[in-house]
């Protein structure tokens, strides 16, 4: 992109993690930028930054799961920006815990704001895409969306709903060649989420080797404005979480295992709703603090191990069948 074809992008979930990261690559790159999250305060700090690229930013704060205050964001964004050329959806909360010890509420707020927030934002800019008669909606996912998570329940739901919905969505608008949906499926990626997650298990969270740059994400998405593509996964492992697929029962219960001893042996934590009913007093960053060294030199070893167990556990599953 340049001046003279800079995108014109609205961003939900931009006040931290992969949502500021994107902003500030397509401020790189001279777009003009619509920030849309719950904190006025940490939107006007990733701005800045995007501001000092020269880049033309508003910031609206929303709550996705406000279908009015999504309605209404829409209509602000394309009068500002003229035209809309890429939505990017991308708020994501999450709580952890085994799933009949965590409040309702809890699981609740995850399928509103992981769920129907994307489907309120869907809602908003498609009438406008059909109008201009071009446009992306970009979806971010994650893995989450292939393999089950357990002791994240909701969070599953949400991400295996919002995939099926991208998928039906994309048969709707399939007569329009130029109004695209793109899924974007990263692995863990080392932003804020992990820190302002809701938490029941009674131990600390902490992110596995090979977390990814949240600006490596936001670089896919980035691509996504000038070459639409269905489906996008980011890191190493990604291919390997799809092959999941072939063995759920076993990815999950073995997920299950891990997650018992894991939350069995980590630093006691005291139980939190973190920012799923209001956001961290701490939002405005891009990394989560969890990168090391040595795990990004672990991450391909791992990354081998985990294709190997899953492409295993698909042809274990798949000579079953065949005796039957």
């Amino acid at each position: 992109m340049n001046g003279s074809d800079s995108k014109r992008v609205v961003i939900t979930g931009a006040s931290s993690g992969i949502g500021a990261a994107t902003a500030q690559a397509f401020a790189a790159q001279g777009a003009r930028i619509v920030l849309a999250a719950r904190s006025e305060d940490a939107l006007e700090t990733i701005a800045e930054t995007c501001r000092q690229h020269g880049a033309q930013v508003l910031v609206h704060p929303v709550d996705v799961t406000d279908t009015e205050a999504v309605a209404g964001l829409a209509r602000r964004a394309q009068e500002w920006l003229g035209a809309i050329d890429l939505w990017f959806s991308n708020v994501g909360i999450g709580v952890v815990g085994k799933f009949h010890e965590v409040p309702i509420t809890d699981h609740h707020r995850v399928i509103e704001a992981n769920l129907i927030g994307h489907l309120n934002d869907a809602h908003a800019v498609l009438p406008i895409f059909i109008a201009q008669g071009r446009g992306t909606f970009v979806n971010m996912i994650s893995v989450g969306g292939f393999a089950p998570a357990p002791w994240a329940a909701a969070y599953t739901a949400s991400k295996f709903g919002l995939r099926g919905f991208s998928q039906a969505l994309r048969g709707e608008v399939a007569p329009y060649r130029d109004i695209h949906i793109c899924d974007v499926y990263p692995t863990f990626v080392d932003t804020p989420a992990i820190r302002h997650a809701g938490n029941y298990t009674g131990g600390k969270t902490s992110v596995p080797p090979g977390v990814l740059d949240p600006r490596s994400v936001a670089k896919a998405v980035v691509r996504l404005a000038d070459h639409p593509h269905d489906t996008t996964a980011v890191g190493a492992p990604a291919f390997a979480m799809k092959l999941a697929q072939l063995a759920p029962g076993l990815t999950a219960s073995s997920m299950n295992r891990f997650m018992g001893r894991y939350f069995a042996k980590a630093d006691p934590a005291p139980a939190t709703s973190g920012n799923l009913f209001a956001p961290p007093i701490d939002d405005g960053q891009v990394d989560g603090g969890f990168r090391r060294a040595e795990q990004r030199a672990a991450a391909a070893g791992i990354a081998g191990v985990l294709t190997l167990a899953i492409v295993a556990g698909g042809v274990l599953l798949s000579r079953r069948n065949d005796r039957r």
